[in-house]
């Protein structure tokens, strides 16, 4: 059904002169002037001013749209705003006959003034006959808007699927580059402080038999290696207090700066004491807030080192899920495959139990890493969808016979079986719209296809296992 606003034009155009630009219409060109004269008395001539609403999604499809001016665009309101379909001026779109269209996929409105000729689907019996090419030629356009639109969703399973990744990879970036950033403000802190902080160590003036004590007080309290327990908070708190009443007794100025460094380190009265049989009060304070500043400084190096560790390993991951700079084909380790797809996804696993369980010494396989990384991707994204990210993964790599068998396990609910035939059809989901296009499952199995391997699942109320056999020999796979 057309929208109340899509009607006649004020004044009709003459049946010739629509079946002149009728010739405009790409699959009809060629046609003889007669068969276009047939479709222009057999059609219905509408106008439509740019910005109106031409149909709405989910409105029953009844007729064949030529357009003959202007431009139409197809959005699905549902999914977002992804465009399905433009359609320009030349085209032939609609229901077309032999098309198993029932309805509008999404919302069509003019985006420029749209002159059109509609045919309505009850006269194509008697169209194929009065125009026999007819026939060919929507067969050749449902192909060719066949091809468009699946090129159309594709593009968008994959935009959606680098977003998902480019989320967990931000959040599992963002902790180690938080605490660098802290790190080296803290550090800059601590260098500028000590800058004021060392004219007041040359004052001190300590001879060698001092500095020689001071030297091997420090390494003493900086050999104590950390407990492997925090300390009871309670604990924490008298020796901070019994640190603090000590420095004041001395007379130091900052305890407040001071004191936390040495409690974290271990250092008790007693350790003060024995640094205060070397040096006079004055001596002790400085050299006990220059301390206190290397402490702060060497813990703010020490989290800059483990941070960007961390995102070295991240990028070392990206790489090996990716196959950056390497050949399309190549000899793959199957096990690491799984190990970097579950570091892309991490972020989604802060509640998940991963079991895992390699054979030990496993070929590598000739295969296209970075594709059959999308399919562990995808099996494992439908698998934590199943979870809600909280729940058993098991992810199980091995040999049978001449082939690699990988599972991927979950206790969800699991997958009702009048669904189980159902869910490696392209576009088919049982998620919310908007939620997925129903092209991971199919784009797994396309993959493993090309790699000649099988690929299947089974499930039952908690426990869902996909099952990927991929052939070891090169030959075979290929």
């Amino acid at each position: 059904m057309l929208s109340p606003a899509v009607t006649p034009p004020t004044r009709p155009t003459a049946v010739e002169e629509i079946a002149e630009a009728l010739n405009r219409i790409v699959p009809l060109q060629g046609l003889p002037f007669e068969d276009r004269v047939w479709l222009a008395r057999h059609g219905e001539e509408i106008v439509a001013k740019a910005g109106e609403v031409l149909f709405e999604e989910g409105a029953p499809a009844e007729r064949m749209i030529l357009i003959l001016k202007g431009e139409i665009h197809v959005r699905r309101q549902q999914g977002g705003p992804m465009a399905l379909f433009i359609g320009r001026a030349g085209q032939m779109t609609g229901v077309l006959p032999y098309s198993r269209m029932k309805g509008y996929g999404g919302q069509g409105f003019a985006i420029s003034d749209v002159w059109a000729l509609l045919v309505p689907k009850s006269v194509f019996p008697e169209m194929l006959k009065a125009i026999p090419t007819m026939g060919q030629r929507v067969v050749s356009t449902l192909l060719d808007r066949v091809r468009e639109v699946t090129r159309i969703e594709q593009q968008a399973e994959k935009l959606n699927a680098l977003g998902k990744l480019a989320g967990n990879l931000a959040h599992e970036l963002n902790n180690p580059a938080s605490a660098a950033q802290r790190a080296a403000s803290s550090l800059i802190t601590e260098l500028r402080a000590n800058r004021q902080n060392r004219f007041k160590l040359v004052n001190l003036c300590l001879n060698e038999d001092q500095v020689r004590g001071v030297e091997l007080w420090e390494q003493k309290v900086l050999s104590r290696k950390p407990p492997n327990q925090p300390p009871d908070a309670q604990e924490y708190i008298v020796r901070e207090e019994s640190l603090r009443t000590w420095l004041v007794a001395l007379g130091c100025s900052d305890v407040w700066e001071v004191v936390p460094q040495l409690a974290e380190q271990g250092i008790t009265v007693g350790d003060l004491e024995e640094l205060r049989s070397l040096l006079g009060a004055n001596e002790v304070c400085v050299s006990l807030q220059f301390f206190a500043r290397f402490l702060r400084s060497s813990r703010a190096v020490e989290t800059l080192i483990n941070s960007t560790d961390r995102i070295f390993d991240l990028i070392s991951a990206i790489k090996a899920y990716s196959f950056m700079d390497r050949a399309p084909i190549l000899e793959v380790d199957v096990p690491a495959g799984l190990e970097a797809t579950v570091q892309m996804l991490q972020s989604r696993m802060t509640n998940v139990n991963i079991e895992r369980d390699y054979q030990p010494n496993l070929p590598r396989i000739s295969a296209y890493g970075s594709e059959l990384n999308q399919v562990w991707t995808a099996l494992m994204e439908n698998a934590l969808d199943a979870l809600g990210n909280q729940g058993r993964l098991k992810l199980t790599c091995k040999l049978e016979g001449e082939m690699m068998l990988v599972e991927i396990w979950d206790t969800g609910p699991g997958i009702p079986p009048e669904l189980q035939d159902r869910i490696f059809e392209p576009f088919f989901t049982t998620k919310a719209p908007g939620h997925g296009l129903g092209l991971g499952l199919d784009n797994a199995m396309r993959i493993v296809r090309k790699h000649r391997g099988h690929l299947s699942v089974r499930s039952e109320p908690g426990s869902t296992c996909f099952r990927v056999r991929i052939p070891l020999d090169q030959l075979q796979a290929y």
